[in-house]
């Protein structure tokens, strides 16, 4: 999206915001001063995506290889146990995981993508896991009958079919990270979190918003970005919005 166009999407949310607040004959003078923070807002909006970009990116370069292991008949005996050990890591406060990343490896960008990494990586190897379990049996003995290989199946019919539940769980998990980010400023990472807990801490609500409403874009934009490439990337067969 454009510079331009997100600054005049922002503006505009910005407005029917103070509207509901009952706050419009005050709209002109928040609007200067919302403008004022526009160059912060585009500076820290770049560190924000390349916080998700790096935590998210690695997530799935890890989460889709493990559920696809666990997946595996060979690990039938463990998968559950250790499903249900990665379910658990879902209940740990992002904060609270990022605040053990930062005792570990100091402040800034390494503890925040560390943190982040792992608050990403359960809902993509859930879901990968959980759409290869999906695949019919049907499919698979027809695939294993006509003399595909385990890696053969895997890859022409397991993953085509799991397709859809793996890119649902990467549209959720980095959803969420785009809207978890803003805790990394906490531990020295920047981002729109800058804006957003300074504005609180200073009691100025066109600060606070100036970060929150951008944060809301981006995390609704990368959710749209997500699902146009599931639509274009999963079978006509598999994906119910091409029916």
């Amino acid at each position: 999206m454009p510079i331009q166009s997100l600054k005049g999407a922002v503006i505009a949310l910005l407005l029917i915001a103070m509207f509901l607040l009952g706050v419009w004959s005050e709209a002109t003078g928040a609007i200067d001063d919302f403008i004022f923070y526009l160059p912060d807002v585009e500076y820290l909006a770049i560190q924000h995506l390349w916080l998700t970009l790096m935590s998210g990116g690695l997530a799935i370069l890890v989460a889709i290889p493990l559920g696809v292991l666990l997946s595996r008949p060979s690990m039938q005996r463990y998968a559950e146990t250790l499903m249900q050990a990665l379910n658990v890591g879902t209940t740990i406060p992002t904060l609270a995981v990022l605040a053990l990343s930062m005792s570990f490896l100091g402040i800034g960008t390494l503890p925040a993508v560390f943190g982040l990494f792992v608050a990403t990586l359960l809902p993509i190897a859930r879901n990968t896991y959980a759409g290869l379990k999906g695949v019919s049996p049907a499919l698979k003995e027809a695939a294993a009958g006509i003399g595909m290989s385990p890696t053969q199946r895997l890859l022409r019919v397991e993953l085509p079919n799991a397709l859809y539940v793996i890119f649902a769980g990467i549209r959720t998990a980095l959803t969420i990270n785009v809207g978890t980010v803003p805790l990394a400023f906490l531990i020295g990472a920047g981002g729109l979190g800058e804006l957003i807990f300074t504005g609180i801490d200073l009691y100025d609500p066109i600060m606070m918003l100036s970060g929150a409403i951008p944060t809301a874009l981006l995390a609704i934009i990368v959710d749209a970005l997500i699902a146009f490439i599931a639509f274009v990337v999963v079978p006509r067969g598999v994906n119910p919005a091409r029916h």
